[in-house]
């Protein structure tokens, strides 16, 4: 777990990159994939459909995929550290104690917390991003969109960051700080070490 605002950042910054790209490839390919196809036949895949129509449509126009996983990555990262980081870790606190329960459970809450935040805020922002502003703009037509976009993300939201992007992510990150964790550690172990003495020289004191 990150300990200081350096950790946080380098934690959040690692989650949006790979969480950016896997949602992504999840919106183009899982979820949009056959209506690409259709509409751009002859496409030998999803990657060459998106290429015969010019780009992915956002903004309501047509932009390149490196351009529109560098948009979702600034808003998700602005998001993961003003919102999503911060307020997790608070919800998460009061229902678990992370000095007395074990870390599983209190970074599970985290991890629920930071879909039940993220998903609807990311989702809206999408919203907004995909818009088919050439028909206008409708805001029933928006808030219809949200709600399609949380009920596609939220569940693959869940089970990628439960069970795939966190454990990936918080193994790299334990590679990367395993000087501070295993200073960290040796520090624990020391004080736990000396209360036992302290407890029998105030004992003999009294």
């Amino acid at each position: 777990m990150p300990r200081n605002q350096y950790q946080r950042m380098v934690f959040a910054f690692l989650t949006v990159i790979v969480t950016v790209h896997a949602y992504v490839f999840y919106s183009l390919y899982v979820v949009n994939g056959s209506t690409l196809m259709s509409l751009n036949e002859g496409a030998k895949g999803v990657l060459d459909a998106i290429n015969i129509q010019g780009g992915v449509y956002m903004f309501g126009r047509f932009m390149p995929i490196w351009s529109v996983i560098l948009v979702e990555f600034c808003f998700a990262y602005l998001l993961e550290v003003v919102m999503g980081s911060p307020c997790s870790f608070k919800l998460a606190s009061r229902i678990f104690d992370p000095e007395r329960d074990h870390p599983m459970l209190f970074e599970s809450a985290i991890i629920c917390a930071t879909v039940g935040l993220m998903c609807p805020a990311m989702s809206f922002i999408a919203a907004f991003l995909y818009y088919p502003y050439y028909d206008g703009f409708n805001v029933f037509t928006l808030f219809a969109n949200w709600i399609k976009l949380v009920c596609y993300n939220l569940p693959f939201a869940f089970f990628s960051q439960m069970f795939f992007i966190q454990p990936f992510i918080r193994t790299v990150f334990g590679l990367l700080f395993r000087r501070d964790i295993a200073s960290r550690a040796a520090a624990q172990s020391e004080s736990k070490e000396v209360k036992p003495q302290d407890e029998i020289i105030s004992i003999e004191t009294v």
